[in-house]
């Protein structure tokens, strides 16, 4: 399939559905630093994109079967002030999106939509902002399916999101949820959360991690003291160990706020933070991708932002991977 990337940030999407098969033929993304970090990771030569969706015209568009979009979160997160992503400036450009849908003759429209945002989506604003959506991709001619994913059954990181799938009415495209691996369904937790059965050493292109040890781990060994320097907030300070599932990147904006981990080295504790690179590495990004961005001149600070924005390369294949027109 051809799709559109759009809030392509370092290009999450734009590597899962590659590897999945699929050609990109656009993308969109107005970050600038985002946009060289693309550029440098992706062959985008001759590609038609462009840096802000706002000013896009749906007549512009090259013709795609899918188009890609995480749209902004900051107004939906539980991080973030919460206005909800239909007051909310920067996650109301849904609706950018669905405009210029609305713009485009039906033959023109994607046959799919794959949507990414942060769990949350479905309960801010007691649920109805979710609605909302669900009523504008319905008012385009899309029906839609959704389940929240964990990365965790992909990268040692803890990080759930919700993928919706909008199906234009009347094109042949298949059905994606759930997600089925080795002829069983994923697994459902006991908080209702939907997961993929890929473990981790089974992705592709998994590998180690983290430098010394195995990936980080989600369970609290302790606290740092400096974590008064931030506003008393104790996420900052904590320490975890070196087995298992690492917590949720986030944008890791602000000295000291990167995940930190315990590790032996010649019998003595000490505590370090992940690097750029492993975060990048518990998104599931190859190697070869970092060392493109961190060539391309990123400072350290952008890389582990563009590590906490991105979406886990490897859930984006698999849901890719079920992604199919006649």
């Amino acid at each position: 399939m051809r799709f559109i990337d759009m809030f392509a940030g370092i290009g999450g999407f734009h590597l899962g559905m590659e590897q999945a098969g699929h050609t990109c033929v656009g993308w969109i993304e107005w970050d600038k630093f985002a946009r060289q970090s693309y550029q440098a990771i992706h062959d985008v030569e001759g590609i038609w994109n462009a840096s802000d969706i706002r000013t896009v015209r749906a007549s512009e568009l090259p013709r795609a079967d899918c188009w890609c979009f995480g749209f902004p979160c900051q107004d939906i997160s539980v991080a973030g002030k919460q206005k909800g992503f239909t007051a909310g400036k920067r996650s109301s450009l849904f609706f950018t999106v669905t405009g210029l849908i609305r713009d485009l003759e039906e033959e023109g429209r994607p046959s799919y939509l794959l949507i990414e945002n942060v769990k949350n989506l479905l309960s801010i604003n007691r649920g109805f902002d979710f609605l909302k959506l669900q009523i504008e991709l319905d008012e385009i001619g899309y029906d839609v399916e959704w389940s929240v994913l964990d990365s965790a059954e992909v990268v040692p990181q803890h990080r759930e999101r919700i993928f919706i799938v909008g199906h234009l009415r009347g094109r042949r495209t298949q059905q994606v949820f759930p997600i089925v691996q080795g002829n069983r369904e994923v697994n459902r937790r006991e908080d209702a959360t939907n997961t993929l059965t890929t473990r981790y050493g089974e992705a592709q292109g998994s590998g180690s991690y983290v430098v010394e040890s195995e990936p980080p781990q989600v369970n609290q060994i302790g606290n740092i003291s400096m974590s008064s320097s931030f506003g008393g907030n104790p996420q900052v300070g904590r320490v975890y160990g070196t087995n298992g599932i690492a917590p949720t990147l986030s944008t890791m904006q602000g000295g000291g706020q990167e995940p930190k981990i315990s590790i032996t080295v010649s019998n003595v504790a000490r505590i370090r933070k992940l690097t750029p690179l492993e975060c990048w590495r518990l998104q599931g990004f190859p190697d070869w991708a970092f060392k493109r961005a961190k060539q391309a001149g990123l400072s350290d600070s952008q890389l582990y932002k563009q590590a906490g924005n991105s979406v886990t390369v490897p859930v984006i294949k698999a849901i890719a991977e079920r992604m199919k027109l006649p």
